[in-house]
């Protein structure tokens, strides 16, 4: 034991480090606020890139341009102009950006070594260069001043936000301002619905719509005992079907680890075991769309004003799309799922039920892709009518995107035998529905294709080989995944056959010699 005298040293040195702490709590505190909301702490906007995601993120972007500055993070030059880049990136970039979807303001740091070559690609002589492009052009790409016609341009007009802003209005005839607010400016919208560009683009809406609903399935713990069957149904369904590669790949992961995440057996499990799982929250570590997704904002399916279209858009964009690609020996089964998933797992009552009563009142199987898909684009249209109604009334529609009968003729004049409309705005159409189950396939089918898809040029033989070998991948671990599950259920038999039979001349990973029995 320490002498009297350093026992009541010890006791005052412990009392001062108490008061100490005490004291400097609050300010631990305050710089703790100040981190994470402070502008001065504040993640950057523009998007740093570098040597090893340059490529895959410029390739796999789904906006229409790019502007990306190359510079040295020890040059005072680029330190100065860095505030006046961000300014014009806060357009644009992130959850926050009052234009999203459109341009994709990045940087690289030269200074880095391991930028040296991709710097050296660009030919970046001086500090700082700003290129504009399409994104896909970046990637795997170079820049030579030598080139005037190459699709990537040096930027001259950079030397303040209001300079670089003016050379965006002029390159995509925008009027966008420093200034802007959030859904004011109408130029972020579509310009052409029926422009390819623009509806393949939606496959971006699809996947932030995808990775919205299983966010909020795991948020609102909807995964139980009497719901994981209509869910594991809904997740085959996506494995086959859904539009993007990313969101095929990630249902089939979503799939394989199904029973360790949620039991059908918990009574077996130890209840630490089972405190563990209840503690679990899926969407940190299943991300069924890929990591960056959900982006937080809309692109094919941006409203001209907050909460309009987006998450409801996205949706009816998603079964559409599924309904055109499903076979017809799967009609009837992605009609249950899709049905299922509806009544159980979207938190809207008045939607849920709505479409509930028109789902109930369907007698006949559907045997035919084509009986699935006009029947969802006649529910669409009666939806589309009752809320026209009561928009109108409540004065709570988008007024750049009124509900409408779909597809309207400018988009399919030949869907169209007849129209007419009454006094009391009631419409009159005799259709085509040979002409609308053509449309609905061209539409939702073909012209919503995966970003490598719209993006890539086929003359790039680098890019070419790679979107090849993705492709090749995301089929293989899909069959697998989705097969595995089809075995461990009977219920799901005739999906996996399907689809077995399908993709019959791939290469699986592997070999599950029970399918011979289902």
């Amino acid at each position: 034991m320490p002498p009297p005298g350093r026992r009541l040293f010890l006791a005052l040195a412990l009392a001062l480090a108490l008061l100490l702490l005490l004291l400097l709590v609050p300010g631990l505190d305050a710089l703790r606020t100040l981190g994470d909301g402070s502008s001065a702490d504040a993640p950057d906007a523009a998007v740093e890139l570098n040597a090893s995601n340059f490529d895959s993120v410029l390739k796999e972007s789904p906006l229409k341009f790019a502007v990306v500055e190359f510079f040295a993070s020890w040059c005072p030059a680029c330190r100065n102009y860095k505030p006046q880049y961000e300014k014009v990136a806060k357009l644009f970039n992130g959850p926050n950006a009052v234009h999203p979807g459109i341009i994709l303001v990045a940087r690289v740091d030269c200074a880095m070594k391991t930028n040296a070559d991709l710097c050296g690609k660009f030919s970046v002589g001086r500090y700082p260069m700003l290129f504009w492009g399409p994104p896909h052009k970046f990637a795997f790409g170079r820049w030579d001043p030598k080139q005037d016609k190459d699709e990537i341009q040096l930027i001259d007009e950079w030397r303040t936000a209001d300079h670089l802003l003016n050379y965006i209005n002029k390159r995509i005839g925008s009027s966008f301002g420093l200034d802007d607010e959030k859904y004011e400016n109408e130029d972020t919208l579509p310009r052409n619905a029926s422009d390819p560009e623009e509806i393949a683009r939606a496959i971006y809406d699809v996947e932030e719509a995808t990775a919205q609903a299983f966010e909020i399935i795991f948020q609102n713990k909807m995964i139980k005992s009497n719901t994981q069957v209509p869910l594991i149904k809904f997740l085959q369904l996506l494995v086959v079907h859904h539009p993007s590669k990313r969101c095929r790949r990630g249902s089939a992961e979503m799939l394989v680890n199904f029973d360790d995440l949620w039991p059908s057996d918990p009574i077996s499990l130890s209840s630490q075991e089972t405190t563990i799982l209840q503690q679990v929250d899926a969407s940190k570590y299943y991300h069924i769309c890929g990591k960056e997704v959900p982006h937080g904002y809309w692109i094919f399916c941006r409203g001209s004003k907050k909460d309009t279209r987006g998450f409801s858009c996205g949706l009816w964009v998603l079964f559409h799309s599924l309904s055109v690609r499903v076979g017809d020996g799967e009609s009837n089964l992605a009609f249950t799922a899709i049905c299922e998933f509806i009544q159980i797992f979207f938190i809207c009552d008045e939607c849920r039920n709505h479409f509930h009563e028109m789902s109930s009142s369907v007698s006949v199987p559907f045997n035919k892709t084509r009986d699935l898909a006009m029947w969802l684009w006649r529910t669409h249209n009666k939806v589309n009518q009752r809320l026209m109604k009561e928009e109108n009334t409540l004065g709570t529609g988008d007024p750049r995107f009124l509900k409408i009968t779909w597809p309207p003729k400018q988009l399919c004049p030949s869907c169209y035998l007849s129209y007419s409309r009454e006094s009391n705005g009631t419409e009159n159409i005799e259709w085509d529905e040979d002409e609308v189950f053509q449309f609905l396939v061209r539409y939702y089918g073909r012209m919503i294709a995966s970003s490598k898809e719209v993006t890539l040029s086929s003359s790039d033989d680098a890019v070419s080989t790679y979107d090849i070998a993705s492709s090749t991948n995301a089929v293989t671990v899909p069959v697998g995944a989705a097969l595995a599950i089809a075995v461990a259920s009977c219920a799901f038999g005739a999906l996996a056959c399907f689809w077995r039979t399908q993709q019959k001349n791939r290469k699986y990973l592997h070999q599950l010699h029970s399918l011979k029995k289902i």
